[in-house]
């Protein structure tokens, strides 16, 4: 018999209104997007094209699409007919960031649970093992005393049974005199602990944080593009082999800083530092730099972001003539040089 591998995250069946969830849009109708739950086991819920955008829509595609996974807020919960009504203009950025940090962790402790539910069965031929029963006696649990299961994994790396010998489930028997008796067991066999305590040290390395700094950088002497380069040099020269310093042109007179860190103060340290650096590098030739964003750590999305505004940018640029191209060289204080094509390592 095959385990049952599907079941959803948590124990609430339905998520509650005004909370952030992650979706993935199935197809879209006459009247909204139908998506899936992606935490709730893929129920399904619908977006109205209303609920898209606050500003007028000009174009359903561009806020839209078929496979797109992305957090969205509840608005109704009918649990008798399941029906989710879902929107997209009301979820904040705070909303958004709260939900995918929330989701990232669900779905590894998720990801864990189903191999385990999986490989258990057929690697021990034993009695089915399905990956609600596993949610049932550890995920659940652990997530009620921990906040997130996530949390509790993280310590089952380093101290397994001060988490998982304090789960137990209640089981009934028939005692010698023929009457029913309730005895406390482990939660799980030791089998099945031990699989799972295999898979988490497996799966839950330390992941490096991206941190990231937002500059403008201009220089109006003569060779102020070689200045700026120099500038360049001397703020990946700030950073070390815990953390390397990278910066790319956006696009003139924006410039981003990045690092990559397990630890995200050392990681913010070192990038205030290049700022520092390639500040006093460009003042000495009279140039300026502005910090548009400090240092902070950034998800997925904030780098999806930011290479679909560089994306455009070189649209636009390729749109633009010969001649415009010279007139605005002049106006971007020696901004326009292709940095990439310049000095290995200063741009990616």
């Amino acid at each position: 018999m095959a385990p049952n591998l599907e079941c959803r995250m948590y124990e609430a069946k339905y998520p509650e209104v005004d909370m952030a969830v992650m979706i993935q849009v199935k197809n879209i109708a006459d009247m909204g997007a139908y998506v899936s739950l992606l935490e709730y086991n893929n129920i399904e819920g619908m977006i109205l094209f209303s609920e898209l955008s606050r500003r007028r829509i000009r174009s359903v595609s561009s806020l839209i699409k078929v496979g797109r996974i992305e957090p969205v807020m509840v608005l109704r919960v009918d649990k008798e007919k399941g029906y989710i009504d879902l929107s997209k203009r009301r979820v904040s950025e705070e909303d958004i960031q709260a939900c995918e940090e929330r989701y990232n962790k669900s779905k590894l402790v998720h990801s864990i649970m189903r191999h385990v539910a999986e490989t258990e069965n057929i690697d021990l031929e034993r009695v089915c093992v399905n990956c609600e029963e596993l949610y049932v006696h550890i995920g659940w649990p652990l997530y009620r005393k921990y906040g997130h299961a996530f949390e509790a994994f993280k310590i089952i790396v380093t101290d397994p049974d001060s988490v998982l010998n304090s789960l137990t489930r209640e089981i009934k028997e028939v005692g010698p005199d023929g009457q029913e008796v309730t005895k406390v067991v482990p939660a799980v066999s030791e089998e099945v602990k031990e699989g799972l305590v295999k898979n988490i040290k497996r799966r839950m390395t330390p992941q490096p944080l991206k941190i990231r700094a937002d500059i403008e950088m201009k220089c109006f002497q003569f060779d102020g593009v070689l200045h700026i380069k120099e500038a360049m040099r001397k703020a990946e020269a700030a950073g070390n082999h815990d953390c390397p310093v990278k910066i790319k042109l956006v696009a003139p007179p924006l410039y981003v800083l990045t690092t990559q860190t397990l630890d995200k103060e050392q990681g913010i340290l070192v990038l205030n530092n290049a700022i520092v650096a390639c500040t006093e590098a460009i003042e000495q030739h009279k140039g300026k730099l502005n910090v548009k964003e400090a240092p902070r750590a950034v998800s997925e999305r904030d780098d999806k972001l930011l290479a679909e505004h560089m994306a455009k940018l070189r649209q636009d640029n390729e749109e633009i003539s010969g001649d415009e191209d010279s007139e605005e060289e002049e106006d971007t204080g020696m901004g326009e040089v292709d940095v990439e094509n310049h000095g290995a390592g200063i741009t990616d």
